[in-house]
């Protein structure tokens, strides 16, 4: 009876030593965003907003996507809507660390991506154009993106 008695509280230690266990390693994998889920979901709002408004010569980013301006533009609505919109939601669905980085990573590349949009727009000398200069949606995404880069490192940095 007295080993009984022993290996009961044992087993039962050794249960709540698991369950902690696991707390804290689900602790470690997830982020709590506070208020920053806000800023972070406004700010895929005006990117969203900016990728429907004309980008280049009047077309509107989600057409930039899909091949009616040059590589430049282009490769910023894909990191844009793949980093910004879509990583951006799956970061804030899952509460994962590992999203965050992923997303603050990928959201500098896209706006850095994103200047040279705009920069290769003002720069192109094509007579044959009709409008010269970036268009209004694509300096907004680009600004959206730096702000998302921002949000997302400052909450990648967050962790212990």
């Amino acid at each position: 009876m007295s080993q009984e008695s022993a290996s009961g509280p044992e087993t039962e230690l050794a249960e709540l030593r698991d369950e902690v266990d696991a707390a804290e390693r689900q602790a470690v994998r997830t982020v709590e965003f506070g208020r920053r889920a806000m800023v972070i979901a406004v700010t895929v709002f005006v990117l969203l907003i900016g990728i429907l408004l004309p980008w280049i010569d009047g077309h509107p980013g989600w057409r930039v996507l899909l091949g009616e301006s040059t590589a430049v533009p282009r490769l910023f609505a894909g990191t844009a809507i793949g980093f910004g919109v879509f990583g951006s939601v799956i970061a804030l669905m899952t509460r994962r660390w590992a999203m965050c980085w992923v997303c603050a990573i990928g959201g500098w590349f896209a706006s850095v991506d994103g200047v040279l949009a705009i920069w290769s727009q003002q720069t192109q000398l094509d007579p044959e154009r009709e409008v010269f200069g970036p268009g209004i949606g694509l300096v907004i995404a680009a600004a959206a993106m730096i702000v998302l880069a921002v949000q997302w490192f400052r909450m990648a940095w967050s962790r212990p």
